[in-house]
Parts: C-alpha cells; sequence; structure tokens
C-alpha cells in the first residue's frame, strides 16, 4: 500500500469507525521481487409499523421464568407475574434458539441466529433481525434504526445489532444522548458544519470506491471476496451519509421534558424505555433495540455482588434469590414499558397495537453457559395472544428462532423468504 492509501485509510477511520482497504495478500510483492419531516407528539401516521427489541446479556432463570401449563391458561411464574397487566398483550414461548453453543461469547447471535465469524460467506453476514428490518423501512424515518446499550460489562460492549456487512453497531449508551438526538436542535451554525463534513465524507468516499474498484480488477479470487466485503461496508456508510443530508434542516419534535442525566444502567433503564416509547411515537424510528448489559450492576438495586459472578451461582439459593430480584427489576420496566405503549394513541389503534416487541436473551442458562431453550416473549402487534406456547426443540421438527424472527419481518410488510437460520415460518 502507498502512502496515500494509508491516508486515506485514517480519514475513513475517522468517518466510519473501521472502514479501512483490506489487506489483499495478491498484491503484495513477495520478498526479493518485484423524507418527510417527524410528525409531531400525535404520533405517526395510521397504518405503520414498528418493532422493539430487548435483550439481557445473562438470561434469566427459568425454573422462575417459564410455565407449565401452555395455552392462555398458564399460570404466573415468579419471573412472569411482573407482566400480570399485560397478561393478555403477550405470547411466551418455549424451546427457541438457534442451536449455538459458544456460552457469552455466543450471546451476540440472539437476533441473528449466526456466530460472528461463521457467517463471512453469507450473503446477509449475521445481519441482526432489527438491522434486517430498518435496511427495508428505515428510510422512512429520520434515524433507521435506535440501537441502546452499555459499552461496559462482560466481553466488552453491546453486540445486540448487527449489519449485513459484519459490522457492530455502536450503541447511544445513555438517556443523555439519547434524548440529544430525538429532541436536541443543533445550531445553524453546527448545522453548516454538519453539512461541509458530510460533503467532504461523500467525497473520500467516492475517492476510496474508485480506488477499490480499480483494484479489483487485479486482485485474485480470495481477494475479490475482501473487496465485496468492503464494498459492502463503503454502501452501509453511504446510506448513512444520505441519512444524515435528508434530515439535515427537518425540525425534531418538541422536547417533552428537560434533558435528563445519566445515573447509571438500572435506575436509567425507566428512562430509557420512556424516550424509546417517544422516539417510535414521534416517528422519530421504527426500529429500536436496547440491550441490558454487564454494566446492569447489583449494588444500584442494594445487592453487594457482581451479576457475572451470581450468574454462575451453582444452585445456591441466595445467589438465586439475588438473580430473581435483578431479573424481576427488568421485567417490571418491561411491563410498564407495554403499558406505556398501550396508553399512547397512534389514529385508531394504540401504539403497542402497531409494534411488534421482543424480550429475551441469546443465553439460556448462564449457570451452565447454554444458549438453548431461550426465554422468549413477543408484545403488541401480531402477537398479543395471552398465551404459553411450547416449540419442538430437538429432532427433525425443531423449530429454529429465526423463523419467528422471519414471521416479524412478514408482519413489518418486508417480502423476504428466509432469515437467518430460519426454515420457514412459525407455526
Amino acid at each position: 500500500m502507498n502512502n496515500t492509501t494509508n491516508r486515506r485509510r485514517f480519514v475513513i477511520r475517522s468517518v466510519a469507525g473501521s472502514l479501512a482497504l483490506p489487506g489483499l495478500p495478491s498484491l503484495i510483492t513477495p520478498v526479493g521481487g518485484g423524507t418527510s419531516a417527524v410528525a409531531q407528539s400525535r404520533g405517526a401516521s395510521a397504518g405503520a409499523r414498528r418493532f422493539v427489541a430487548v435483550g439481557n446479556l445473562l438470561g434469566f432463570q427459568q425454573k422462575h421464568f417459564f410455565p407449565t401449563t401452555t395455552g392462555r391458561a398458564f399460570e404466573e411464574t415468579t419471573l412472569i407475574k411482573p407482566l400480570a397487566a399485560n397478561r393478555d398483550q403477550l405470547t411466551i414461548y418455549r424451546g427457541l434458539d438457534h442451536g449455538i453453543r459458544g456460552g457469552h461469547f455466543a450471546v451476540h447471535t440472539f437476533l441473528s441466529g449466526l456466530l460472528h465469524h461463521e457467517s463471512k460467506n453469507r450473503a446477509d453476514g449475521n445481519v441482526t433481525i432489527d438491522q434486517f428490518i430498518a435496511d427495508e423501512v428505515g428510510s422512512q424515518t429520520r434515524f433507521p434504526s435506535l440501537t441502546v446499550g452499555s459499552e461496559g460489562g462482560i466481553h466488552g460492549g453491546c453486540q445486540l445489532s448487527w449489519t449485513k456487512s459484519g459490522v457492530r453497531v455502536p450503541p447511544i449508551t445513555g438517556p443523555a444522548e439519547l434524548f440529544d438526538r430525538l429532541f436536541t436542535t443543533d445550531s445553524k451554525e453546527r448545522r453548516g458544519r454538519k453539512v461541509k463534513a458530510n460533503s467532504l465524507q461523500a467525497s473520500i468516499l467516492d475517492s476510496i470506491r474508485e480506488e477499490a474498484g480499480s483494484l479489483s480488477k487485479r486482485v485474485n479470487s480470495e481477494d475479490k471476496a475482501k473487496l465485496d466485503e468492503y464494498f459492502s461496508s463503503i454502501r452501509d456508510v453511504e446510506r448513512r451519509l444520505e441519512f444524515r443530508r435528508r434530515w439535515a434542516d427537518q425540525p425534531k419534535p418538541k422536547q417533552p421534558f428537560d434533558k435528563p442525566a445519566d445515573q447509571n444502567t438500572v435506575d436509567d433503564l425507566p428512562m430509557l424505555y420512556e424516550l424509546i416509547a417517544l422516539a417510535i411515537q414521534t416517528d422519530s424510528t421504527r426500529v429500536a433495540t436496547l440491550e441490558i448489559g454487564g454494566s446492569f450492576l447489583p449494588q444500584h438495586v442494594g445487592i453487594k455482588k457482581a451479576y457475572h459472578g451470581l450468574s454462575h451461582h451453582g444452585n445456591d439459593e441466595e445467589a438465586i434469590a439475588h438473580l430473581i430480584t435483578l431479573e424481576k427489576y427488568q421485567l417490571e420496566h418491561f411491563g410498564k414499558f407495554l403499558t406505556r405503549l398501550a396508553g399512547m394513541q397512534v389514529g385508531e389503534q394504540t401504539l403497542l397495537d402497531s409494534t411488534t416487541v421482543l424480550f429475551g436473551s441469546g443465553m439460556g442458562s448462564a449457570n451452565s453457559h447454554t444458549n438453548t431453550d431461550l426465554p422468549i416473549i413477543l408484545a403488541g402487534g401480531g402477537y398479543g395472544g395471552g398465551e404459553f406456547r411450547k416449540a419442538t426443540s430437538s429432532g427433525p421438527g425443531k423449530v429454529p428462532l429465526c423463523n419467528l424472527f422471519l414471521d416479524i419481518a412478514q408482519w413489518m410488510g418486508i417480502q423476504k423468504g428466509s432469515f437467518g437460520t430460519s426454515t420457514g415460518t412459525f407455526s
């Protein structure tokens, strides 16, 4: 690589995070040789559908989560009891997973069904269902999707959302930043600087695309595959730039209250849910995710233990009791979120009627490091059956979780016949 390419690598890192031209062995000389504005607080136009996914990094206590009686007569377990007010608006599923092993290192597959390092040769990579949906409907709103989570905790950073090009979507890490994204309008001077920055970045991308296109004519088939991945990354960045340009002069919704301060992941959870509700009510986005990660610290609910350490409870009753306290807190606020959506009117429907809300985890049992029998709840649009369903979890009739995700995508209006490791739609 010459000095010009190296300079471009540096600039692109600052523009797109990690969009650097890949190393191409076949070019290395061997040694010795030569839309419309955002809707106001009344909500989006009637008919729009939304999707929200909430993921927990360490799972839930399966014995205290799943009922035993299927159908509408399911009993309220310790962890489901906080959702009593929302019972008729949700469906609980058991037996669904991705057939993957890896413990904590496989939790990132929750919304994709695929391990990141095993997805390189797939057309859609390990794209997660939120980004799969956002690619189709995201152009209609200011934010194609919102990813909210933490960059702290186990194995570093929120890993709930991934693009088709295999890039992790970095999260918005607190209510203050999320509030600014949704409601704080930049000054005229700042908007001008952003317009100039977008123009410069677009110019850089044009140059990089031209250079990569020239290289593609001189590389072998293995390096051609690397360049194809690189072009996909360029297209992702180009889409983001286009969104920025399109919405640069559009006013944001009026601030509903004063900007909140960041506290900690535990105490911030209610405000994060409230801001996500407002984001979809104002049609700022129709796709959002929230990961409750390793920065969810037990001391903020009066428990002087580490969350990760507690998750490996070894059947210790005190540790399990602490975990149930943490997990009930999460489910209580999830229930309040559903109630909040159900109280927001959009046309002749409530916001919950037009929003599919997924709650669960990529971890089945943190104690035994399994990624099977995942805790799954679907609420709202299309899934408010008020029942407990058990899927075939093994053998030839096993149902992949991705079948349910494909159902969600089709409910969102996406005419695709597969997603991730799906074998069909969920039935």
